[in-house]
């Protein structure tokens, strides 16, 4: 049986990853009867599913700091409100400086981060190597930790906001490309490669192709697309590396989940726009003296897997979430350089209270794309 067209709606959503799923899910709790959301593959076949999932609080921004721990907090009660686990573990990050300036700013993090109702702390090395106990780091300078940060399935997290969203009356189409944004001074509609949707609101939270789909209304979002690769470890005993060990100078995040499988991934090179999806030798190599260099004890372990995902840059490295100044009716959830998946259940919230309501918990207006041409960067230190 051909599954049924829907030939308007009162929001569609462009993409189907935790943005949108978690969009859409948060509109329907609120009371929005007529939600469709469009995904070009399937739900989580994007830079979702491609992340390493990672979850935290420690930032540089007060932004930032707020939406990391208000994220926290609901993916800590996830599970109970959708009905599904969601891989949550918070074995905690540990930041490692290699630099003197470096850790000077990871201390003024942590300074912010407290007066943000934050616990993480300065840790000294011995510390640190009581928090990851085959940790080798004599080159560090420092460290940070903060116990709530840690990591959740981004599979099972969508697939739980997709599953909940569907039951509350959300349609998605998959396998179903936008091709064009119908504008008449607001939002008119959306044109697919399956037919047309008459709808006053659009989101677009296609991730890497966001900058693509904004340009659809007349909208320019000063956004590119990097390719990031990453790999995976045969499973080793668990405790290796119960915390996600990140650094800065030291370009690299390195995290064991819970079935003991080691992930670990760094930036490219000078950041080119890549939209190739690739693999490397050359970061598989490097990634794996790295791991050997900060975890000896994984000498020999063998690598199973690589791939790449994409991080969708804004130039200060924040999202935008918010509605278009130019375009009534069309709003953004993008640009999250790398962030999208830990932010996306207070983001998700965020926009729908924004949509529904007007206004959010959480104020936002910081975050509009305007902010680019005013020159009022909201610049992140913190940032792989």
């Amino acid at each position: 049986m051909a599954e049924e067209w829907k030939r308007s709606a009162d929001v569609v959503i462009i993409g189907a990853g935790i943005q949108g799923c978690s969009i859409a899910y948060n509109l329907a709790k609120l009371g929005v009867k007529d939600v469709v959301v469009l995904e070009k593959d399937t739900p989580t076949a994007g830079s979702t599913g491609r992340c390493a999932a990672g979850i935290r609080a420690q930032w540089g921004t007060k932004m930032n700091c707020q939406l990391g721990l208000a994220s926290l907090e609901i993916l800590e009660h996830l599970h109970e409100e959708l009905g599904m686990d969601i891989g949550l573990h918070q074995g905690g990050y540990l930041m490692v400086a290699y630099k003197e300036s470096e850790f000077e700013q990871l201390k003024k993090n942590v300074a912010l981060q407290n007066s943000l109702g934050i616990t993480s702390r300065v840790v000294n090395k011995e510390e640190a190597y009581e928090i990851c106990p085959t940790l080798s780091a004599e080159d560090a300078v420092g460290f940070t930790y903060h116990h709530r940060d840690g990591h959740a399935d981004p599979f099972l997290t969508t697939i739980a906001y997709h599953k909940a969203a569907s039951e509350k009356g959300v349609r998605f189409y998959k396998f179903t490309e936008c091709t064009g944004i119908k504008v008449k001074g607001e939002v008119k509609g959306v044109v697919t490669t399956r037919g047309e949707i008459d709808t006053p609101v659009v989101v677009d939270a296609a991730g890497p192709y966001s900058q693509h789909i904004a340009a659809m209304a007349g909208i320019k979002l000063p956004f590119y697309s990097e390719r990031h690769e990453i790999l995976v470890t045969e499973p080793v005993e668990f405790g290796v590396c119960p915390c996600m060990l990140m650094s800065f100078s030291g370009n690299y995040y390195i995290q064991q989940r819970p079935i003991g499988s080691i992930i670990a991934g760094c930036s490219p090179e000078g950041h080119p726009e890549d939209y190739s999806l690739g693999n490397t030798w050359n970061f598989l190599e490097h990634m794996s003296r790295v791991i050997v260099k900060l975890l000896p004890k994984l000498g020999g372990v063998r690598v199973v897997r690589q791939w790449s995902g994409m991080y969708n840059m804004s130039p200060d490295k924040q999202p935008v979430i918010g509605e278009s100044k130019e375009v009534k009716g069309f709003y953004i959830s993008a640009g999250f350089s790398g962030h999208g998946f830990m932010f996306g259940p207070i983001s998700g919230k965020l926009l729908a209270e924004l949509i529904v309501t007007g206004t959010s918990s959480i104020p936002i207006d910081v975050l509009n794309y305007d902010r680019f041409e005013r020159g009022e960067l909201i610049e992140e230190p913190a940032v792989v």
